[in-house]
């Protein structure tokens, strides 16, 4: 038996939910940024005030100070919140949860939601978000998916899934859960591609909740198999980099403005942001 077997479901969560902390530098190495072309799609037209929430170590983060003028990161962990400090010190970087959250009212255009959202319980989450909001303000939400089709990518996903307990490869990243107050869903999916050194595959693997919360031996294990498919899988042996192809899954729910109060002031369309 391993040591996580040892956890009830809600305990197993809870342990993964909170490991992040420890990983903090196995994230930043190993998780991939996002589409520009998302993040855009996300965000309203004129949004001045954002809040990255779940911000990790900044993945996201980096990408919004470059086009909005104000922008606040909240991040439970206080290691990845270090991280994020030294990546995107033009941020506002706050403790806090998505159940929590140290904003005013009605003082946001948008809330971005990271690879976080599943970790979330919607049934808080969602009216403290539309508290923080502007009528007319935007919930976007975003998941990087690995897309299966390459061989070795397949072969790094089947070792993956022997370790997974389901926390994270059952994302809600399809139908994510949000409803009232806000208006229906909107989906749209970004596919993209990403080169990755050995190493950064290794550290990807290594910075999932589930590889993080393995008793060393197991740990080790697991990441014995990722090496060795990388030394000699005929798509990946000898090279210095390998593509990673990935499909980013966006949601972005609407706040409807309510009767007396002034939505998000209309402004010029701005240009696309550059690929």
């Amino acid at each position: 038996m391993t040591d996580s077997d040892a956890f009830e479901p809600d305990q197993r969560l809870e342990q993964q939910a909170t490991s992040f902390g420890s990983a903090a530098d196995l994230y930043e190495r190993g998780r991939p940024s996002y589409p520009r072309e998302a993040v855009a799609w996300l965000l309203p037209e004129g949004a001045q005030d954002v809040l990255d929430l779940g911000a990790g170590t900044g993945k996201l983060t980096r990408l919004l100070v470059e086009d909005v003028p104000r922008v606040t990161a909240v991040e439970p962990s206080a290691g990845m919140r270090e991280q994020l400090i030294r990546a995107v010190p033009g941020a506002q970087v706050l403790p806090g949860s998505a159940e929590r959250l140290p904003i005013d009212g009605e003082s946001i255009d948008a809330v971005l939601v990271a690879q976080a959202w599943h970790w979330v319980d919607p049934e808080r989450a969602v009216p403290e978000v539309a508290r923080v909001l502007r009528p007319g303000g935007v919930l976007g939400l975003l998941w990087n998916i690995r897309e299966r089709g390459a061989g070795w990518v397949d072969e790094l996903e089947r070792i993956m899934t022997a370790a997974s307990t389901g926390s994270e490869s059952d994302l809600e990243s399809e139908s994510p859960r949000v409803g009232p107050p806000f208006e229906p869903i909107e989906r749209r999916d970004f596919r993209w591609t990403v080169d990755m050194t050995p190493d950064t595959v290794e550290a990807m693997v290594a910075s999932r909740s589930y590889v993080i919360t393995l008793s060393p031996a197991d740990r080790e294990s697991l990441l014995g198999e990722v090496r060795e498919l990388l030394r000699t899988h005929p798509e990946t042996a000898g090279r210095p980099t390998v593509p990673m192809p990935y499909v980013t899954r966006c949601s972005r729910a609407v706040l409807p403005a309510q009767p007396g109060r002034p939505k998000l002031p209309e402004q010029p369309s701005r240009p696309s942001l550059p690929a």
